[in-house]
């Protein structure tokens, strides 16, 4: 798991932002810091308040010049719909082969739910270099992140 001063993993994705594009994570470092906000699963009622509250704090991060990205293993169709219904405002990544949390060491079971290889809530955040600034990962999935805290890593990212 990339740490606090670690190079973040690359990647490319398809990035669900009303239609489906693809999304590189060094290609979007090029315009400014990135927050990635890992999350278990679209249309679940922590997840959806997580992505609201980060849509409800967007502000905060465009004026320091930080995109702020979600991040599941749903498919980007999905994600595209779940985004409509809470009308965010920023994109989602799909990581629907789990790459990414395996990249990131963020995955989890829900063993007695039968599901498998979803994302743990987990934040982080990326400055220009490529280089994790913030790190925060609950296992926890009830949890949510300190959007204070996030926010501060991020306007100092």
């Amino acid at each position: 798991m990339p740490d606090s001063g670690d190079t973040a993993p690359d990647f490319t994705a398809p990035l669900a932002n009303g239609d489906v594009d693809s999304f590189t994570l060094s290609d979007a470092l090029e315009d400014g810091p990135v927050v990635l906000a890992f999350f278990p699963g679209a249309f679940t009622s922590v997840c959806s308040h997580e992505m609201s509250a980060f849509d409800d704090r967007l502000d905060e991060f465009t004026d320091a010049g930080v995109r702020v990205y979600g991040v599941s293993v749903d498919s980007p169709f999905a994600q595209n719909a779940f985004r409509d219904e809470l009308g965010l405002n920023f994109d989602l990544v799909s990581d629907s082969n789990s790459e990414l949390i395996d990249q990131y060491d963020v995955s989890m079971d829900f063993e007695q739910l039968g599901v498998y290889n979803v994302a743990k809530r987990s934040v982080f955040v990326i400055d220009t270099d490529g280089e994790v600034t913030y790190k925060w990962v609950s296992d926890d999935p009830g949890v949510e992140p300190d959007y204070d805290e996030v926010a501060e890593a991020a306007q100092a990212a």
